[in-house]
């Protein structure tokens, strides 16, 4: 692979209100994969300067960090996340800082929060500042559901959350037809995506043409390559998982072409499913495992569990591999395909969860870049905000991956972390490996009978 050789300074605030940094950081002779410039590693010289890369000289008192054959890539994003609420327990606080913190130890920079709070406000601009460790927030308001009764209300609320603040509206499943419309048009009006799950009595189609901006966890997908008599007659499971069999792998072409014409995107959240339909033996076994508190675990364990009836080993198979040629088809014919797991959720443990789904979008058929280009510039691009995050160049969030090894050649590299940094604060392995020491001493437990 070429790799070109430039010496590349990245300023300035993104923002109001950044907190100021004592000295510039360098980031010496690394391998930079910026990109701006495909699948090509430039040999840079990085300089941050309060938060964000810029173009000059390194000041006298300046950090230097020998990155010699180590490998940068952006920081990652989590398009479907859960960010913890907290009320008044200190409990449920010290666990929201743990979540922050798993991510960004794991390379994530920026996390699209998909069950908002209006703590979560504060908690955005605490974290844009510099304030609280994190990454940085999108975030939605309080989901709208089969709890939205009435058109009135949910217009109304619509309203309420555009004046709030928050970035987008979340749509969980249970929209009663009239009640998912009056949420559309007023979105539509005042100016505020709507994006999560497709509201089952409206379907794919008409959820693209009302204007939903992304389709998460492929919701919906699967009941448009079937007939009416299979959805009439159905006992539904995990998106689409009962009718597996059934589809009609003609009609993928006329749904792709309605995801283009309607500009919307796919989080796909595949490492979700894959968890609920996997071993719940291999899931416990995982590293990561240690970093869930001890009700969590027993409740996701419970959850697959749970979920066991609806899965036999061959249609685990054949749902997991029919989503994997749906989401490889989407990003061939031009959907934008967003990095998205659903963390923390099943299994799915904060951070941890994003290589898994970086994994699995590789096996959808995306090359390593492309990979790693769903959580970079491809959200980047997808919000408008591609100058300023998403990519390392001048003027943009200094927020990065420092790895041992090359993620072109194996995607599982984006593992090999030495280093992170969010917002131009850099993290050492040795400072990682002591907060995530003291996480795991703090969720020990005795093993759960599995």
């Amino acid at each position: 692979m070429k790799r070109l050789v430039a010496v590349l300074s990245i300023v300035a605030a993104l923002g109001g209100g950044a907190t100021s940094f004592a000295a510039d950081t360098v980031i010496r002779n690394a391998h930079v994969l910026t990109m701006l410039d495909g699948p090509e590693y430039r040999r840079m010289d990085l300089v941050v300067r309060d938060g964000v890369f810029v173009d000059g000289v390194a000041g006298a008192n300046a950090t230097v960090v020998d990155a010699t054959g180590k490998f940068v890539i952006p920081g990652l994003t989590e398009m479907h996340a859960h960010v913890p609420l907290v009320r008044f327990d200190q409990g449920a606080e010290r666990y929201r800082e743990d979540v922050l913190f798993l991510w960004v130890a794991n390379g994530v920079t920026l996390v699209r929060g998909m069950m908002g709070h209006p703590s979560h406000l504060e908690l955005r601009g605490a974290l844009e500042a510099n304030e609280v460790l994190g990454p940085r927030l999108i975030t939605s308001g309080p989901s709208f559901s089969g709890r939205d009764r009435t058109v009135a209300a949910a217009s109304g609320r619509v309203r309420e959350q555009k004046t709030a603040g928050y970035d987008l509206l979340k749509i969980h499943p249970g929209l009663p037809p009239d009640v998912f419309r009056a949420v559309a048009s007023t979105a539509n009006e005042v100016g505020i995506e709507f994006s999560g799950h497709v509201t089952g009595s409206i379907g794919l189609i008409a959820s693209l043409e009302a204007g939903q901006r992304t389709i998460d966890h492929l919701d919906g997908f699967i009941e448009t390559l079937v007939g009416q008599e299979q959805l009439s007659n159905r006992n539904p499971t995990w998106f689409g998982a009962d009718l597996a069999y059934d589809v009609d792998e003609t009609r993928i072409e006329a749904t792709l072409d309605a995801l283009l014409e309607s500009g919307a995107a796919l989080v796909p959240t595949e490492t979700l499913l894959e968890n609920v339909a996997g071993s719940l033996t291999e899931l416990q076994a995982r590293d990561e495992y240690d970093y869930l508190p001890p009700n969590l675990r027993t409740g996701y364990s419970n959850a697959v569990r749970g979920s066991a009836n609806a899965f036999t080993a061959d249609s685990a198979r054949t749902f997991l591999e029919l989503r994997k040629r749906l989401i490889g088809a989407a990003f061939r014919a031009g959907v934008p395909v967003l990095l998205g797991s659903d963390s923390p959720q099943i299994f799915n443990v904060p951070g941890f969860s994003i290589h898994h789904e970086l994994q699995a979008m590789a096996e959808a058929g995306l090359t390593p870049f492309e990979a790693i280009a769903t959580g970079t510039s491809a959200p980047a691009e997808f919000y408008g905000q591609d100058d300023l995050w998403g990519s390392i160049a001048p003027g943009r969030s200094a927020d990065l991956i420092v790895l041992r090894d090359d993620p072109l050649l194996d995607i599982g590299s984006t593992r090999s972390i030495d280093a992170v940094m969010v917002r131009g604060r850099y993290l050492s392995r040795a400072e990682l490996d002591e907060r995530l020491k003291d996480i795991r001493e703090r969720y020990r437990s005795p093993p759960e009978d599995a």
